[in-house]
């Protein structure tokens, strides 16, 4: 059996094809950019209809690639606390506000949780804009027109190609409306959003499975017997993808944004570490947690940098970072898109320091990527303290499968602990592969774990292999 995983991502929507070992097929995968609407105030939105066309391209040019026959099963990573307002038709309302957007703030005079650390406690989220308990009272606002209900992006894209699609335990989670204990919605939470749970997608049952729609079986008939499994909030896809699945090993993770998360088993109605105050923790299922921080900023700073600095190209940029010292370039603060819970700061509050006239667009970008390194390495330390010992670390995702130099500056700012990196660049379609099929155990033997130093060359596959500086 073969099985589809697919990764609704902020920057791109991707499908992919693996084996029954989760090892991706040659040239099975289909990639289209997003679209994203970012402004100075704080906007980051996206179309949830344009990102379903965008979908469907990929699933119907990995169709016509004839790469989806034996696909017996098809797993979701998928970007965790996005919100869009539906009709009574179900149709959109508005655009997708996705994690991007800072601009949720309180509406009226609600003052917030009675019990700011209890309420924390139990969802494993603050009231702030980042969650629907803050953001759904200001969509409304916004609208100006009545609300029939709120999803999340992946509710709304498998809402429109199959038979059911209830939102995942994984993704309540990421809402802030959750109890992680009792796995129902929290009711001082759904008080602070001015919300029925009839408004609320349902929440998935533990043996839940999807189908295509009928209509949809007939345009990608390899796919018409396959089950859909549950998304899987792509920073719980990620750690599993990156082999961290139990305490010893923390992921740090840099695509479009940066986290920094450790895995622990704890099963549904089972007693919780306590949560330090500035952590989050949200579920990847039933019986697995994650703990950690989260940041705005990671590959989009590159992203930025190379937009707008004129920087060098390919083995030309390779070559000037590694003239600058790790540690080394311009002092930065990375937060150009602010801060995620529960940070305040907003949008714009990046900063780039100790400018002259001899300082070149590569210590500018290596100052910001530099900057990164040590708000991570910060908070792992706060992580380190649920468990009172210290972690290896397994660093992933594009970002920095792309870039020696960043994995460098990472293992000298994480040192003395022990620094690998994931050399599969599709960590989070890998771990939403594993999760659906129940695989934790083996996510570590399964992880391509390399040298910090190694030099990565993606592959048409979507795989990576290493190569060696001399």
């Amino acid at each position: 059996m073969n099985i589809l995983a697919l990764d609704l991502g902020t920057s791109s929507v991707r499908g992919l094809v693996l084996d029954a070992d989760t090892q991706p097929l040659p040239g099975a995968l289909a990639r289209r950019k997003v679209d994203l609407a970012i402004g100075d105030d704080g906007t980051g939105t996206l179309s949830g209809p344009d990102y379903l066309a965008s979908l469907v391209e990929c699933l119907d040019e990995l169709a016509d690639s004839g790469h989806l026959h034996d696909v017996g099963l098809v797993a979701v990573s998928a970007q965790w606390h996005s919100v869009l307002p539906l009709d009574r038709g179900g149709a959109p309302m508005g655009p997708v506000v996705t994690w991007l957007d800072t601009r949720p703030a309180p509406v009226g005079r609600t003052a917030g949780p009675a019990d700011p650390d209890g309420f924390h406690q139990r969802t494993g989220c603050w009231w702030h804009r980042s969650y629907w308990s803050m953001r759904l009272p200001w969509v409304r606002e916004q609208s100006g027109t009545p609300i029939a209900r709120f999803v999340g992006l992946p509710e709304y894209v498998l809402g429109e190609l199959l038979d059911t699609a209830p939102m995942s335990i994984s993704q309540a989670s990421g809402t802030g409306l959750l109890d992680l204990r009792t796995l129902r919605w929290d009711e001082e939470a759904l008080t602070l959003a001015e919300a029925r749970p009839e408004e609320l997608p349902p929440l998935g049952e533990l043996d839940w499975h999807g189908r295509l729609r009928v209509d949809l079986a007939r345009r990608w008939p390899q796919l018409a017997q396959a089950r859909w499994t549950p998304p899987v909030g792509d920073g719980g896809a990620s750690n599993v993808g990156s082999g961290c699945v139990d305490p010893s090993r923390a992921a740090v993770t840099v695509g479009t944004s940066a986290a920094v998360r450790l895995m622990q088993r704890i099963p549904a109605g089972e007693p919780m570490p306590r949560l330090p105050e500035r952590l989050w923790r949200y579920r990847v299922d039933h019986d697995h947690v994650v703990t950690g921080a989260a940041y705005a900023n990671g590959g989009n700073l590159f992203a930025w940098a190379d937009r707008e600095l004129r920087l060098p190209r390919g083995a030309e940029l390779d070559a000037a970072l590694a003239l600058v010292p790790t540690g080394g370039g311009r002092p930065a603060d990375p937060r150009f898109g602010g801060d995620r819970a529960p940070g305040l700061a907003p949008a714009g509050s990046g900063e780039l320091r100790g400018l002259s006239f001899s300082t070149t667009s590569v210590d500018i970008l290596a100052g910001l990527m530099q900057g990164l390194c040590e708000l991570v390495a910060e908070d792992l330390g706060v992580l380190e303290s649920t468990i009172d010992k210290p972690v290896g670390v397994v660093l992933g995702g594009g970002a920095v499968a792309a870039s020696v130099w960043w994995r460098q500056a990472f293992a000298t700012a994480l040192a003395p602990r022990p620094v690998s990196h994931q050399r599969n660049p599709e960590i989070g379609a890998t771990g939403a592969a594993l999760v659906a099929l129940g695989r934790f155990g083996d996510a570590i033997q399964l992880a391509d774990i390399g040298r910090t130093d190694e030099l990565v060359l993606p592959t048409t596959a979507g795989r990576s292999h290493p190569q060696y500086p001399s």
